[in-house]
């Protein structure tokens, strides 16, 4: 694609399920060419991941998989095969970027470690990531991310501290990852232009999830107080959670963390008898006796709609935000004022929602592209146009099970 940042750029990619799919999207839609290898025989199983066009499952109707898959190729490639092997190095001869999100070791039985693509192309740069990086004791362990959102601490301290910890909406790690795999790649791409060479990289999911709790992880190091689960309560901010308003299961976030915000709290709610008890005069007293507060609160917010409220404390300088549904996201004045929500209409899903990248480039702007691939769709194409296969060879492939 023209004026993209990426555009020439060629990827094999044989990632699978999220972190990497979501990786190679972001490349693909700022101009990169992605051909996603995958087979009838070893499809990826993001496609049997609900929701589906229609309600009726298929393995080309997963609207997971065409938001992580949108814009990319697809090419159908019996990796099992001898002949499916030889054509996967033909194609990476011709690649900039290989990239793969297997068990550690998988690419090596393939033979299509980094020690040997590097025979087939000096400067190629492989980007390789897993579940807890590519070496260490547990590095082999095979893992999703739905359970990597455990392991990395986010479920400890989700939930009510009198309950069972309810954790994260679905794979919550497999998303952090991504927008660091597309800086680390795009400065490898740099790297090779400088120097001519290419490189290995590394990034471990588990270690990328780290970050998002650094201030937990500084609190035990510091002070050898091990967080736990608090509700949407907070130590430095009184009220601070999710208040019921108007209508079904409607609620709006409010947080409160200075004096001048109670002020304006107190002034929104017209300063009610309540507010000026002693109890609730500090910080420290409001805390003490929270489960009050917010009951107290949520008898004003239940007669209100939740925009009302959030329109109300923003204006007073008080943060408030609504608790938003699908719906919401899907009429966000911002989102919509960004363009954040692309639609597509792909044969199968058929009209649907997508999201953009997260960031902006002024002058090289990503685009959406094509939907995602149906398995298989551009085999023809690829063994054709790009890799120069006779007609005789692909039927001969085809037959042979090496193409589906």
């Amino acid at each position: 694609m023209e004026n993209q940042a990426l555009a020439g750029i060629r990827v094999a990619d044989f990632t699978w399920f999220v972190a990497g799919p979501m990786t190679t999207r972001y490349i693909s839609e700022h101009g990169a060419e992605v051909i996603k290898i995958e087979s009838s025989s070893r499809i990826d199983p993001l496609r049997t991941g609900a929701p589906y066009g229609g309600g009726r499952p298929g393995i080309n109707r997963s609207a997971y998989y065409a938001d992580a898959n949108r814009g990319k190729l697809s090419l159908g490639l019996n990796l099992s095969t001898i002949r499916g092997i030889e054509l996967a190095k033909r194609l990476i001869a011709t690649a900039d970027i290989v990239t793969e999100n297997f068990t550690p070791g998988t690419m090596e039985k393939w033979g299509l470690g980094y020690d040997e693509l590097r025979k087939i192309k000096p400067d190629i740069i492989m980007f390789s990531t897993s579940q807890q990086g590519q070496t260490g004791p547990l590095a082999v362990h095979p893992a999703l991310g739905t359970s990597l959102v455990s392991l990395a601490g986010f479920t400890h301290v989700t939930g009510w501290p009198d309950r069972p910890p309810t954790g994260l909406f679905g794979a919550y790690p497999d998303y952090i990852s991504p927008p660091l795999a597309v800086a680390v790649i795009a400065a490898a791409l740099d790297y090779r232009r400088r120097t001519g060479r290419g490189q290995h990289i590394d990034l471990s999911q588990y270690e990328a999830s780290l970050l998002a709790l650094a201030p937990f992880l500084l609190d035990y190091t510091a002070n050898a107080r091990e967080n736990d689960r608090d509700g949407n309560r907070c130590d430095y901010a009184a009220p601070h959670g999710a208040f019921r308003c108007r209508g079904d299961d409607r609620w709006c976030a409010i947080a409160v963390s200075s004096d001048q915000e109670w002020r304006e709290f107190c002034r929104v709610l017209g300063n009610p008898m309540w507010a000026s008890e002693p109890r609730f005069v500090t910080l420290s007293g409001r805390k003490q006796n929270e489960a009050d507060l917010e009951r107290l609160i949520e008898e004003w917010t239940m007669d209100r709609s939740a925009e009302e409220i959030m329109a109300l404390m923003q204006k007073a300088g008080v943060p408030a935000g609504v608790v938003q549904s699908s719906e919401d996201l899907r009429n966000d004045p911002q989102l919509m004022h960004r363009e954040h929500l692309w639609i597509l209409n792909h044969p199968e899903v058929g009209v649907h929602a997508t999201t953009a990248p997260p960031f902006r480039f002024s002058k090289t702007p990503a685009k959406p592209g094509r939907p995602a691939p149906l398995l298989g769709e551009h085999n023809e194409y690829v063994c054709h146009k790009l890799l120069g296969m006779s007609d005789e060879e692909f039927v001969e492939l085809l037959d042979a099970k090496v193409l589906e």
